[in-house]
């Protein structure tokens, strides 16, 4: 006996009639066959979909891929750009270094204030599981730097600002005159720096320039300010110091007579004393200091304001030629 099919339809062979019978399969046969063939078919379902996920892009994919395309660009011109405005910040710095501070005379900001970096060395590490993250990092960075750097030069400005609106005020009080009247260079005795000391007749350094002149010759306060000490100083003898601001101030030593008191505001040319022979010196004369921030400095360099340059140019010669001191 011998079971065949055709298609859904089973026939069985009847050796007693010889002739073939059809055949009714089971529920369960019928499940069995069923489930074989959902299997195929499924397997032949999941085969083209993983291949048309491996040769085909879906939508969803290549529009991915596009936007990621895109923001790689738009990383790369940005990191461009952030390039551009660091060249243009450094000309910006170098002209407030160089320039705006040198004519306002203001202190400089030190470069490793300027180019520090952020503390901390985990600051970047949330993008370093990014894709791209190497040009996402560094672009990062150098937005970071760029924006430190404009709020360090923003109140650069802002300082630079304030001290232009004050300028007018400032050039009053700097010294930027003569204390002796006259014309020429006759009274100049001894200018600023080493020179020959009269007592000791060593070199050493003298710390401001002396002027000879009468006993009783009218000493000018050489720019506005307010008097600070008038009074009998040690080496200076009768002494009038002027404090101008700024962090500026004069001293008129070896006095004989004081024509002002403390505290007392003066103006630019006023009479404050008259020339003497008291404390360490040789002969009746002015010995006269710039003081900036506490320390002498070169008064030859404050007396623009009633010389030409030509003159000026004479009375430098004048001053370092001349090696002794009145003092």
């Amino acid at each position: 006996m011998r079971l065949f099919k055709t298609r859904k339809t089973y026939f069985l062979f009847n050796p007693k009639t010889l002739e073939y019978e059809r055949k009714y399969p089971s529920i369960k046969e019928r499940f069995v066959v069923a489930l074989k063939n959902l299997s195929v078919g499924l397997a032949i379902g999941v085969a083209a979909f993983l291949g048309f996920i491996y040769f085909f892009e879906s939508p969803m994919e290549a529009l991915l891929k596009k936007e990621n395309r895109l923001l790689q660009t738009q990383y790369h011109l940005l990191s461009m750009e952030l390039n551009q405005a660091n060249d243009v910040l450094e000309d910006l710095i170098q002209r407030d270094e160089n320039l705006y501070r040198a004519v306002f005379n203001a202190d400089s900001i030190p470069m490793s204030i300027r180019k520090s970096g952020f503390g901390g060395s985990n600051r970047y590490e949330h993008l370093k599981g990014l894709s791209n993250s190497d040009l996402i990092l560094e672009t990062t960075k150098k937005m970071d730097i760029l924006k430190k750097q404009i709020y360090i030069q923003s109140h650069s400005l802002d300082e630079l600002i304030n001290l232009g609106k004050d300028l007018d005020h400032k050039l009053v009080c700097l010294p930027a005159i003569r204390p002796i009247s006259g014309k020429g260079f006759k009274h100049i005795a001894s200018g600023f720096g080493r020179r020959s000391d009269p007592f000791l007749h060593i070199p050493m350094q003298h710390s401001g320039m002396d002027f000879v002149a009468d006993r009783g010759t009218e000493i000018f306060v050489t720019g506005n300010g307010t008097v600070k000490y008038v009074a009998w100083k040690q080496g200076y003898g009768n002494c009038v110091i002027v404090d101008h601001g700024y962090d500026y101030e004069t001293l008129y030593g070896h006095i004989d007579k004081y024509k002002v008191r403390v505290g007392q505001k003066v103006t630019r040319g006023e009479v404050i004393a008259t020339v003497g022979n008291t404390g360490r010196s040789k002969a009746p004369h002015l010995h006269y200091e710039v003081i900036y921030k506490g320390h002498p400095i070169d008064p030859k360099n404050y007396f623009f304001q009633d010389l030409t340059p030509e003159e000026f140019d004479q009375m430098v010669q004048i001053a370092e030629n001349l090696g002794q001191v009145m003092d």
